[in-house]
């Protein structure tokens, strides 16, 4: 029960929700209204590009790995 009470205190700091809307109308104040979803797509745009490189360097490393055992199978069959 005490987790429950804690968690949340954790992932928004203790932030009430008045000081969360204060906090909304001040990046809307700041960037304005038609800059929010510009900077939200290039974060998303960001994420993305992020996840395809994470994505290509892991198949990168499989490949190889693959690659390896097939030339340590074919180098044993060949000594047998």
């Amino acid at each position: 029960m005490l987790l429950m009470n804690v968690l949340p205190q954790m992932l928004f700091g203790g932030f009430s929700s008045s000081e969360l809307m204060i906090l909304l109308l001040i990046i809307v104040v700041l960037f304005g209204g038609k800059k929010i979803p510009e900077l939200a797509r290039g974060l998303g745009k960001g994420i993305r590009e992020f996840n395809d490189a994470k994505d290509g360097i892991r198949n990168e490393i499989e490949n190889g790995m693959k690659d390896k055992e097939k030339i340590q199978s074919s180098n044993t069959g060949n000594n047998a």
